[in-house]
């Protein structure tokens, strides 16, 4: 049974809160704990693909270290760049 929209929102949380480099702690779950619970189910998949990211290839990605591949080049990464750079 797939799992309900909600308790994948309530993973994104945690999982995002709990990467290993602090930095993306910061800021991916920060994003995440302000604006999962308002995320689409189609947003939901974007963010959880973007949490599959190794660690450095995506804070690269939030500063613009690398380019980001066109399939992780989504609404939802320039949203968690938005709250970034209002922190």
């Amino acid at each position: 049974m797939p799992d309900s929209l909600e308790a994948r929102r309530k993973k994104l949380v945690y999982v995002a809160n709990h990467r290993g480099m602090k930095e993306i702690d910061v800021i991916v779950g920060g994003f995440a704990t302000a604006h999962a619970a308002g995320l689409t189910a189609e947003q939901v998949e974007r963010f959880e693909a973007l949490m599959d990211v190794a660690d450095n290839d995506l804070l690269n990605w939030l500063t613009g270290g690398r380019p980001t591949p066109k399939a992780y080049d989504t609404d939802v990464l320039a949203m968690i760049k938005a709250h970034k750079d209002a922190m």
